[in-house]
Parts: structure tokens; C-alpha cells; sequence
């Protein structure tokens, strides 16, 4: 038997389950100088750690029987940062205590309390639950530590992260101090070692990770892609990996919300969870994905701890995480079990330095490359049909394979013959009135409808020079502009405003109002130049008569609008959005113009909008406007009743 220092209850169960050799933390726990003892144990996600204090547990619990006694009162509490990580652990210590007659109970938010309340009166051997949930019945006297032999806490490093520390620290006050206390964390830091030391008796330290060491089963890879191409790069890192499930983490809900539509929309069969889902929701999206009714999950770091999913392949950071920490908890969703699992991390290329560091300070080596494109994906496609076990398969066996798949529980031995002649039946005519190049067309033409469409992004390879980022006056960067197209000089017609930099004349307003009362649309604007009681607009030529026909019909509270002689300097390009001078070419002396910050951007596809004086060429006043000043701007102004 592969566990001998374990009860002999648990050893069969462990057995039974195809566990063949303790992981190395389990191995630790059952070892003679850890029995009795508090544990400081750090271990990476993924090594077993909930068996393992299900072991280091037997020995307080069982007494070397091999049942249960009756327990009006919990003997051992187990508190886990999250809800999905609080029932895994329930459902684990279930199988792993079956022929011992344990009562385990579970207090998570999000369940019904009642129902909680009234389990814990019946009695229990352990309780499992969140910080907060177990507060609240130890409040309403629904939980009896008074009896306990032994405290678990799992995952301990991301409750603190969590901010529940007034609430653990509630709960070992409540607890006996001879009871036992078990921790079990990734990382050991600072505040963790301080929890330790303030409520642990002669802790044993257990280290089975080793400096917070990578994990050996997962590949990283850090894929560069701009902003706007995120969800498009991960389709298609979905679409290049095919994995049997995949995990996708965002920072905020929002974003996890607008990724799964996406999704959905290319064809995934995705699911969401995230902190404004309920339980309920939430246990639905983890059983579907392990049934295989869903492929892809979209998370939300409260997702990152305690979800188990068997054939987890891939794992995609969406969105960088915050620390090394974060980036190895996310990424131990895979490589469980000794399975092999990737992980991409989709970096902008402005964050570039930060990934760096981020996975120098992880200790983490990743393969850099640009999103993978249509053609690398064709690519894999043909390789992973041409190799499909299907067309390797001799033609008899694939038709028992074809029949056997439609079988239930019920079907008889003569309905699964029926099924596997038809099917054989049906290749041979296939076979007879088709040409072998029909069928594969067929079989490729299949193969590809099944498939999600692979989007198009841009491929920036890690060697691609970034250019320098554009950032507002604030300091915040607003990405990549892509360079205003240059058009031919034109003169247009000019027409004055009654409005000007006193009124708070804005081409935020000032071009939709123009729009609506000139009959024009936002291209055939030119330059716009902002006086102190007055703006000179240029209109385009052929727009002209429309525009002054319009504009003619306003009403006399509306703004005046009447033709203008064109100013020194002229107009800007049509076409081009250049900033003032002609052909396009930026306007020398005081007439230059400027961007304003936000909104409506001055760089009109022709002309400019320059706020300098018609004749000083004076820039917008940054002063406020004198209290008492009523601006025209149409938004505030009031018309006159009918």
C-alpha cells in the first residue's frame, strides 16, 4: 500500500482513487515528526495540499480507530479564502473519509444559513467554510469551537490578501489553545510567518516548493499584442492551442463580462465567474467545464484559488497580473498532477519592461512572440486533423468507434449491432458513389465549420521597435496614433460666429452645432478660429450655399452666422487635418493651433481647428470665465417659447 503512515481508512480510499505514491507534501504531513504537531506548511497549487492536511488531520481525529466517534460539536475547522475552494475541499475530505463515518459540513456565503445552522445542531467532525460565513454563525452561536481539536488554514496567504485577518484572528480566539494549528500557504511571507508565531506552539516548517521555484509541468509563453487586438489575440491563442479546457483571468468583472460575449460570439462554449455571480451561478459554470459542456472559463482573480478542473491545459493572462505571486497562483490552475499545462501571458507592448519583471521576479522563463495569425492556425489545424485518431483508426474499428459513441446505459447488444452495420453500411456507399477526393473535400470542409474563426490582429514580434507612446497631460498613456493623412491644399468660404473665447466657444460643441444647423457633415469643416467675441469657421466650397442657406433660417436667440472674409493666413488642408498652414504643413507664428485635451479631436480629416485669434493668433484663455457670464453654447442656452 502506497501510504503506510496513513489510517488504514484513508490508505484504501487513497487506493481506490488510483493514487499510487504520496506527493512530496503529503509525504511531509505523515512523516513521524510532523504527527501531533502545528505545521508551517508552503506548497505550490496543485501538489495535493488538500489530501495532505486530510492526512496530517487523521491522526487528531481518529485516534488510531478507524471510525469516527459521535461529535455533537466540530473537532477539526477548516477556513479557505474562497467559496469554490471551501466545497472542493469539502468534497475531497468526503471521499477521503467515507469509511470513517465523518460528518463534514460546509459555511460558505452565498448558501443558504438556515440549512447550515441546521446541519451544525445535528453534529459534525469537521467544518469547512469562509472567514466571513464562519464569523457570522460563530455570532449567532450556530458554531461551537469550544471542543475543537484542530485548525486548518488553506491558502492562508491569499485570505490576508483578501483582507480577512480581523476574521481568522476572531476565529483562533474562539478555538481552544491546545488545539492543533495547520497552515498551509504558497508563499511564506512577513505577515504570514507573524500569524504563525502568534498562534502556533512549536511549528514544524515544511518547505516543499523551495523559494517559491516555478512550476516544472507548465510552459510560459508571453504573447506581445496591442490594446484593441487583446480579444482578438485570445481567440486565437484558443484557436492555436486547441486545449480541453482553457482559463482566461481579467482584472475587473466588466472586462470578464465583455470577453465571454465575445467568446460566445466566435463560437466557444465559454462561462463567466466572477464576484457578482452567485453561488449557485458559479458552481453551474465549474461543473460544466468539468463535464466537458463548456470549453472556456473567463475569471476574475477570485477564481484563482481552489478551482480543480481535470484536463486544464491552458491558462491566458488576459490582463497582466499584479505581482509574481498572483502570476503563479493563476497559472497553477494547470499542470496539475503531474499533467503538462501552458500559460500565455498577452503583454502590450507598452508593458513589455513590466512582464519582464514580472516573470524575473517569479523566476519564470517564457518564450516571447507575436499573436499567432490565421496562418499559423491553419497551419495547426491541418496538423491535428491529419493526425486525428479517427482517420488513423482501421474502417471497421472506426465504425464501432462512430456506433459506440451514441450508446447509453440502456442500449442493448442488439441496438448497438444495428447501429454498427448501418454504419458500415453507409461507408460503403459512400465509398462506392463518391471519388476520394469528394470525401476528403467533405471531411475538411466539416472539420473547418466545426471550428471558431480565427480573428485578425496585427503580429508584433519581440524584436519589433515600439515607438514612443502618446500621452496626455496628465500623464496617461492613450496608445499608438496612427498617422493623419496629408490631403491637397483648398481654399473654402469663410463665415463668422457670434460666439468666441469669452462664450467658451469649443469645438467640442461648436462643430455638431455647425453640423445640425448648417445641413453639413463633420468633413466638410475646415479650419476654426476662436476670437475673443467671435469664431471664423471655413466651410467647404461645395458646401458653401448650402451651409449659408441653412444657417440663414435660424432663429434670432440661435447663434448668428453670416459670411466672413477669410483671415491672414488662410485656411488648413482639405482632406488632410493639418494644423493650419496650407498643404497641409503646421501653421508658423501665433496662429498655430493645438490640441485641446479629450473629446473632439481638432485634427479634422481636413483643415484645422486653430483657437488662435483671427488677427492676434491668441490662444484660449485657461483663466475661468467672470462669475456671472452666460455662455451660448447651444447646451445651455434656453430657446424662446412658441
Amino acid at each position: 500500500m502506497p501510504f503506510q503512515n496513513a489510517p488504514a481508512p484513508l490508505a484504501r480510499a487513497l487506493s481506490a482513487r488510483g493514487f499510487e505514491a504520496p506527493t512530496p507534501v503529503q509525504a511531509a504531513v505523515v512523516a513521524p515528526e510532523a504527527l501531533g504537531r502545528d505545521l508551517l506548511v508552503s506548497a505550490r497549487t496543485g501538489s495535493g495540499k488538500t489530501v495532505a492536511f486530510g492526512l496530517a488531520l487523521a491522526d487528531t481525529l481518529l485516534a488510531g480507530a478507524e471510525r469516527c466517534p459521535p461529535a455533537p460539536t466540530p473537532l477539526a475547522l477548516v477556513i479557505a479564502p474562497t467559496r469554490e475552494l471551501a466545497l472542493q475541499v469539502k468534497n475531497e475530505l468526503e471521499w477521503l473519509y467515507a469509511e470513517t463515518g465523518a460528518r463534514i459540513v460546509s459555511c460558505v456565503g452565498g448558501m443558504e444559513p438556515r440549512r447550515e445552522a441546521s446541519a451544525l445542531a445535528r453534529g459534525c467532525h469537521i467544518v469547512v467554510g469562509t472567514p466571513g460565513r464562519l464569523c457570522d454563525h460563530l455570532r449567532r452561536g450556530n458554531l461551537d469551537l469550544t471542543e475543537l481539536r484542530a485548525v486548518v488554514l488553506d491558502e492562508a496567504d491569499e485570505m490576508l490578501d483578501l483582507g480577512f485577518r480581523e476574521e481568522l484572528e476572531t476565529l483562533l480566539d474562539a478555538a481552544p489553545k491546545t488545539r492543533r494549528t495547520l497552515l498551509f500557504s504558497a508563499t511564506i511571507a512577513r505577515e504570514i510567518a507573524a500569524l504563525a508565531r502568534r498562534y502556533q506552539n512549536d511549528a514544524l516548517r515544511l518547505d516543499t516548493i523551495g523559494a517559491n521555484a516555478p512550476h516544472a509541468d507548465i510552459t510560459y509563453r508571453a504573447v506581445l499584442a496591442n490594446q484593441p487586438d487583446m480579444a482578438a489575440a485570445v481567440v486565437n491563442v484558443l484557436r492555436l492551442e486547441e486545449a480541453r479546457t482553457a482559463i482566461v483571468f481579467c482584472h475587473t468583472r466588466e472586462a470578464v463580462r465583455q470577453l465571454q460575449a465575445i467568446l460566445t460570439e466566435r463560437g466557444f462554449s465559454s462561462v463567466a465567474i466572477s464576484g457578482d455571480l452567485g453561488q449557485n451561478e458559479r458552481s453551474r459554470a465549474i461543473e460544466s467545464l468539468r463535464h466537458g459542456q463548456a470549453r472556456v472559463c473567463v475569471a476574475t482573480d477570485v477564481a484563482a484559488r481552489g478551482i480543480d478542473i481535470p484536463e486544464l491545459g491552458l491558462v491566458i493572462h488576459a490582463s497582466l497580473p499584479s505581482n509574481p505571486a498572483t502570476l503563479l497562483h493563476r497559472s497553477g490552475r494547470t499542470g496539475r498532477a503531474g499533467r503538462k499545462g501552458t500559460c500565455v501571458l498577452l503583454v502590450p507592448p507598452a508593458r513589455k519592461r513590466v512582464a519582464e519583471r514580472l516573470l524575473q521576479a517569479a523566476k519564470v522563463e517564457a518564450e516571447w512572440s507575436g499573436a499567432p495569425d490565421r496562418a499559423a492556425i491553419t497551419q495547426a489545424d491541418a496538423e491535428r486533423l491529419l493526425n486525428a485518431p479517427f482517420l488513423n483508426a482501421p474502417v471497421k474499428d472506426a465504425a464501432e468507434t462512430s456506433a459506440a459513441g451514441d450508446d447509453t446505459a440502456t442500449d442493448s447488444a442488439a441496438a448497438v449491432s444495428a447501429r454498427h452495420d448501418t454504419s458500415l453500411s453507409l461507408v460503403e456507399r459512400l465509398v462506392a458513389t463518391h471519388a476520394p477526393e469528394q470525401l476528403a473535400q467533405a471531411l475538411v470542409g466539416l472539420w473547418q465549420k466545426s471550428l471558431p474563426e480565427p480573428m485578425t490582429v496585427r503580429v508584433i514580434t519581440p524584436d519589433t521597435p515600439r515607438s514612443r507612446p502618446v500621452r496626455d497631460d496628465a500623464g496617461f498613456e492613450r496608445g499608438e496614433r496612427a498617422p493623419r493623412e496629408r490631403g491637397p491644399a483648398m481654399q473654402g468660404n469663410w463665415f463668422r460666429l457670434s460666439v468666441g473665447r469669452a462664450d467658451r466657444a469649443d469645438p467640442k460643441w461648436l462643430v455638431p452645432m455647425l453640423c445640425k444647423l448648417g445641413g453639413i457633415r463633420k468633413q466638410d469643416i475646415g479650419a476654426i478660429r476662436i476670437a475673443g467675441d467671435h469664431t471664423l469657421v471655413e466651410i467647404a466650397s461645395d458646401k458653401a450655399e448650402r451651409f449659408a442657406s441653412c444657417a440663414s433660417a435660424t432663429d434670432p436667440d440661435e447663434i448668428s452666422i453670416e459670411p466672413a472674409r477669410a483671415p491672414a493666413g488662410g485656411g488648413g488642408a482639405h482632406g488632410g487635418g493639418g494644423r493650419g498652414g496650407p498643404g497641409g504643413k503646421p501653421a508658423r507664428g501665433p496662429n498655430r493651433g493645438f490640441e485641446r485635451k479629450g473629446g473632439y479631436r481638432e485634427d479634422a480629416p481636413w483643415g484645422n481647428a486653430e483657437r488662435g485669434g483671427a488677427e492676434a493668433g491668441e490662444r484660449r484663455s485657461s483663466k475661468p470665465r467672470p462669475a456671472g457670464k452666460a455662455s451660448k453654447s447651444p447646451s445651455s442656452r434656453k430657446r424662446k417659447s412658441p
